[in-house]
């Protein structure tokens, strides 16, 4: 079975990608091997028969300790639980847990993303009407916000956000980039000491625009009623020119940014200027209708192996449920895994990722999933699809 923008093999769809950019083109070399993972069911340990709400994000410290954050206001009814902010050790321990509403700032009113730099700060932001994000110690502390609630919604504002979706700080820069995509549609850089701005871009590069509504178009520009079904489309078709839910962003050791646009169904690459390098189709097919696909929504966060090299790119892929491995240089796939459901090693409603310094994966997922999966990496195998 043959679809215009890739083949399926073996029963996996294996997907183009496409290095388009006029900045450069990503290295040629191609991984001959794969990471293998195995699901630990018995991490973490969630003490006090506490239950989690949506667990939004996870981020790993220096340490190799992993600190979750949950939606704690939406817990099922009759269950206990415990503060949105917790930390666990590499063994799955719980170490502490604090944040919530508190005098000096505004918490989210929908906690969404985590982040652990590289100074020990944690990083918070929401995707409620939140147009902020914070600054803390390890120890719970307030020390920043950037933006502020309440404010007017637009692309062009510099000093406030809309419903920040992820952060990254990069310690070569000391920049916080933002992923700030459930209401606008940018990458925004400010300055990790100060909140002071820096610089923002959109989908390769463009201007991000406030009145461009992708709900309306599909990705080769026509209407919703002549709208063209993504298996109908070209190989080399670019795709939107905005980011439609700009859900997650990283930035490498080599200084590529990899922006994750959900809606979209591709991560873009970029340099740290913001200059577009190069983008990733994931799982494209998958649409909010008879593709028993949930909401059509697929490249939902990244994240990187551990070697210094990062040869690896982890993409989690929301609606279909699994995580596809790429080769970070040539992005080309390698492998996927995992499926729709709530066993060990499935997913639903797969959200955000991260990696800690042994290569471990942790997933995290919101609506029914509610929990944080650590899997634990096992060693390496031939890469399975390693020509498309």
């Amino acid at each position: 079975m043959v679809r215009k923008f890739g083949v399926v093999i073996g029963g996996m769809i294996v997907l183009t990608s496409a290095a388009i950019g006029a900045v450069g083109q990503l290295a040629r070399s191609a991984s001959t091997e794969r990471p293998v993972f195995q699901v630990d069911s018995a991490w973490p340990k969630i003490p006090n028969g506490w239950s989690l709400g949506q667990v939004s994000s996870a981020a790993a410290d220096a340490s190799d300790h992993i600190w979750l954050l949950h939606r704690s206001r939406v817990v099922r009814a009759g269950q206990q639980t415990g503060p949105p902010v917790m930390e666990f050790d590499a063994a799955g321990n719980y170490i502490q847990g604090w944040g919530g509403p508190g005098d000096g700032y505004e918490w989210p009113a929908s906690e969404h993303g985590i982040f652990v730099d590289y100074k020990g700060f944690v990083w918070i932001g929401g995707n409620g009407e939140d147009d902020q994000i914070l600054k803390f110690t390890k120890a719970g502390k307030f020390v920043m916000q950037i933006g502020r609630g309440g404010q007017k919604k637009t692309n062009a504002d510099t000093r406030n956000l809309w419903k920040p979706a992820d952060v990254f700080v990069h310690p070569k820069t000391d920049e916080l980039f933002v992923a700030d995509g459930y209401g606008n549609r940018r990458i925004i850089v400010f300055d990790a000491a100060t909140g002071a701005f820096k610089r923002m871009w959109g989908a390769f590069g463009n201007v991000p625009l406030d009145d461009w509504s992708p709900a309306g178009r599909s990705a080769a520009g026509a209407t919703n009623r002549d709208r063209v079904a993504a298996k109908d489309l070209a190989a080399d078709d670019p795709g939107p020119p905005q980011f439609d839910t700009i859900h997650g962003v990283k930035v490498s050791n080599d200084g590529l940014v990899y922006a994750s646009d959900r809606g979209g169904k591709r991560v873009q690459v970029f340099t740290t200027a913001g200059q577009y390098v190069a983008q990733v189709w994931v799982d494209r097919w998958c649409e909010a209708v008879g593709d028993g696909c949930g909401n059509g929504q697929t490249a939902a966060s990244t994240a990187f192996s551990a070697d210094p090299e990062q040869r690896f790119l982890y993409v989690a892929s929301r609606s279909p449920g699994r995580i596809w491995v790429f080769d970070r240089k040539t992005l080309q796939p390698i492998d996927s895994f995992g499926r729709l459901g709530v066993a060990p090693g499935e997913f639903f409603v797969l959200h955000h990722m991260t990696t800690d310094s042994k290569g471990n994966l942790y997933t995290s997922e919101v609506q029914d999933g509610r929990r944080i999966q650590k899997f634990a990496l096992k060693g390496f195998a031939p890469a399975q699809t390693s020509d498309r």
